[in-house]
């Protein structure tokens, strides 16, 4: 597997998130919330602010007038989403031009096909389309301009299906699955540190990891500085973002 680079992870701790997710509940006086309770919370939350980014980063894209207005909110975006950019990652190719994209691809981005000497990019093509090409004489992929189509999710086919090696692909993977692990003492759960599987998310998320937590498990937070998630400007920035 060829990476270009490894960007550096700013995780946001899972416990952390635990402990504060707990300390509202018990002020709101909503009960114990279990650690299998949170896991499933916790991962769906985690899942729904990272496809939002997504979402909110199209918006911004289509907004007209001054680009300087919102070119900040974009910056952090496109910052939020670099985390989990994955480049030049090997493709499993089978016989005839058969590929089998990594387990984590999320939203694919280019293909690229490895010929010896250089990366070319291998072009995109619908369904409909690949008729038109293969029966061209001037268009026919070849091993100099190949095309690929995407068969399923996981897999592409690729033009011409002589190529059964050199290709990679670039990608933003899906958060891998959080997991506040704990051991048993006198009968009562204590974080395990060791093998607990903290988010993925950019650290700036840890506020808004709560909140969304809370909101899954049904606590309503309408004032959320008095329980002190964190500092006033960053909860007013929360309640912008939720306008």
């Amino acid at each position: 597997m060829t990476t270009l680079y490894k960007k550096e992870i700013m995780a946001v701790n899972i416990d952390t998130v635990y402990q504060r997710v707990l300390s509202i509940a018990n002020k709101e006086q909503r009960g114990y919330i279990t650690p299998q309770e949170f896991n499933l919370l916790a991962n769906q939350a985690q899942l729904e602010i990272f496809e939002q980014y997504f979402y909110d980063l199209n918006q911004f894209g289509r907004l007209p007038g001054n680009e300087t207005k919102y070119a900040d909110m974009v910056d952090s975006l496109e910052e939020k989403i670099s985390i989990f950019e994955k480049f030049r990652q090997d493709v499993s190719m089978g016989s005839g031009g058969v590929g089998t994209l990594p387990a984590s691809v999320h939203k694919l981005g280019t293909v690229n096909y490895n010929n010896g000497s250089q990366y070319i990019e291998v072009e995109h093509i619908n369904q409909n389309e690949l008729n038109n090409y293969v029966n061209s004489p001037l268009a026919q992929p070849t091993s100099g301009r190949p095309l690929y189509i995407k068969t399923s999710g996981t897999a592409i086919q690729v033009y011409p299906v002589t190529i059964v090696s050199g290709i990679t692909c670039n990608y933003i993977a899906k958060p891998s699955e959080v997991e506040w692990k704990y051991i048993l003492v006198n009968d009562q759960a204590l974080y395990n540190a060791s093998t607990a599987i903290s988010f993925e998310l950019h650290a700036s998320e840890e506020s808004k990891l709560v909140l969304k937590i809370l909101e899954l498990s049904g606590i309503v937070i309408k004032q959320p500085d008095l329980y002190q998630l964190s500092d006033k400007e960053e909860i007013e920035t929360i309640q912008q973002e939720k306008a």
